[in-house]
C-alpha cells in the first residue's frame, strides 16, 4: 500500500495555490496525499490532483485558548485515524498544534515557517507567547523549512529549535513558472501604469504608495497608480475613496484573476515592511516579466536584483520610493522591458517551485528511509 503524506495548512485555497506542485510531485512518486485544512476554494482542483480532503476549522485569527485546544484535539483525532507516515505543516497554528499532535502520535513531521507574522516579529506579550508555543510545537520536528535567512536566524538565536533539528532554507514557496508565464510587455509608455497588489494595511506600505502617488502625479499626470487588494483595515476604505476622488489612484478592490492587471502594468510597487516569508506577489510579478520596486527587508529583497530586475529601497522611506519611481520612469520602453525579462530569468534560476517540491520530497524520503 502506498505511503501517506498528510499536509496540514490553514485552508484549501492556500494549499492549492502555493502547494500544488508539491502535491503533484508527491503523487507522481507514489505517495497518497491527505490535506487537512478549512475547505474554502479549490476543493475540486485538489481532488483532481488525487488528494483526499478533511475539513477542519482552523480559525487562524482566533486568540481563544479554548478554540486552540479544540483544534489540537481534532488534529490528534485525525492523525490517529489516518496514520500518516509523514506530516507536512504550514502556517502558524498548523505548525504549533499540528506539531504537538504529531508528537503525541509519534509521527514524523516537517514544519514550514512561511513568515513570522506580526505576532512573532514585534516584541511584546504576543511574541513571547507565540515563541513559547513554537518552541513546544517544533521541539521534535524532523526538519523545519524556512523561507528566508532572517526567519531562520530569529528561530536559531532565540533557541526555539533544538540544535539537532535539521533546518533547510527554501526560496519561499517558489513560483509556478507554468502558471505564471511570460506576459508581453505594454507596447507603449505614453501612459505608465504602476501597480500595488497587497492586503490594504499600513504594514504593506499603502500609506507610502499613496504619498508617492501624490508626489509623482504633481509632476506627471501620465503615470497611473493602480491598487488591487481587499481592505484588511476598514479605515482605508474611506482613505482610498478620497484618493480616487482626488485622482491620485485607481482602486480595483480584491481580484481573483490578476492576469489583466499584470498585463497592463509597467511595474509592480511593493513598499511593504510587513514580516513576509517570501512575497508571492513579487515572485509572480517577476515570473510575468514585470519589473519590481520593493523594500530592503527579508522576503522582498531576495526577489530583486537591484538595478537589473527592479529597485530595492529602504523600508518606510517615502523619498527613496519616489526617487525609485522617478528612476524607473526615466528608463526607455526597451530598458523597462529588459528589466522585466531579467526578472523572469531570475525566477527560472532561483525560484522555480519545482526546487521547493523536490526539497520536500528529499526530506520525506530521508525520514522514511531511516
Amino acid at each position: 500500500m502506498n505511503k501517506t503524506v498528510m499536509i496540514i495548512a490553514n485552508d484549501t485555497t492556500y494549499t492549492y495555490n502555493l502547494r500544488n506542485e508539491t502535491i503533484e510531485t508527491l503523487r507522481s512518486n507514489g505517495y497518497q496525499v491527505v490535506v487537512v485544512s478549512t475547505i474554502l476554494h479549490k476543493q475540486k482542483e485538489l481532488e483532481d490532483l488525487g488528494c483526499r480532503l478533511i475539513d477542519i476549522k482552523t480559525d487562524r485569527h482566533s486568540k481563544n485558548p479554548f478554540n486552540d485546544l479544540q483544534l489540537l484535539k481534532r488534529y490528534e483525532e485525525i492523525i490517529r485515524k489516518e496514520k500518516p507516515e509523514v506530516v507536512l505543516t504550514f502556517n502558524i497554528k498548523p505548525n504549533i498544534y499540528g506539531g504537538l499532535a504529531c508528537q503525541k502520535a509519534k509521527v514524523p513531521y516537517c514544519a514550514n515557517i512561511t513568515g513570522l507574522g506580526t505576532a512573532v516579529e514585534y516584541p511584546g506579550p504576543m511574541q513571547a507567547l507565540t515563541s513559547r508555543l513554537y518552541k513546544v510545537g517544533l521541539r521534535k520536528a524532523n526538519c523545519v523549512f524556512f523561507q528566508n535567512q532572517e526567519n531562520m536566524d530569529f528561530f536559531v538565536s532565540r533557541k526555539l529549535l533544538p540544535d539537532k533539528t535539521e533546518k533547510v532554507l527554501l526560496p519561499g514557496s517558489g513560483v509556478s513558472l507554468k502558471v505564471h508565464e511570460p506576459l508581453e510587455y505594454p507596447s507603449s509608455d505614453s501612459t505608465v501604469n504602476l501597480l500595488f497588489i497587497a492586503r490594504i494595511m499600513k504594514e504593506k506600505g499603502i500609506d507610502l504608495y499613496l504619498k508617492a502617488a501624490e508626489e509623482i502625479r504633481k509632476e506627471n499626470r501620465n503615470v497611473n497608480f493602480h491598487i488591487c487588494g481587499y481592505c484588511d483595515d476598514d479605515k482605508y476604505k474611506e482613505i482610498l475613496k478620497n484618493a480616487e476622488k482626488d485622482e491620485l489612484v485607481i482602486y480595483h478592490g480584491e481580484q481573483t484573476d490578476m492576469i489583466p492587471f499584470f498585463e497592463m502594468a509597467h511595474c509592480i510597487v511593493h513598499p511593504s515592511y510587513y514580516p513576509e516569508g517570501m512575497s508571492n506577489v513579487l515572485l509572480e510579478a517577476a515570473a510575468h516579466c514585470r519589473p519590481i520596486i520593493a523594500t530592503d527587508r527579508s522576503g522582498c529583497r531576495e526577489t530583486v536584483d537591484d538595478g537589473k530586475t527592479g529597485y530595492v529601497i529602504p523600508i518606510k522611506d517615502e523619498a527613496a520610493l519616489v526617487s525609485a519611481i522617478r528612476k524607473f520612469l526615466s528608463l526607455s520602453l526597451e530598458e523597462k522591458k529588459n528589466m522585466g525579462l531579467a526578472g523572469r530569468e531570475k525566477m527560472i534560476r532561483e525560484f522555480d517551485r519545482a526546487i521547493v517540491a523536490n526539497e520536500y520530497l528529499k526530506e520525506i524520503k530521508l525520514i522514511l528511509n531511516k
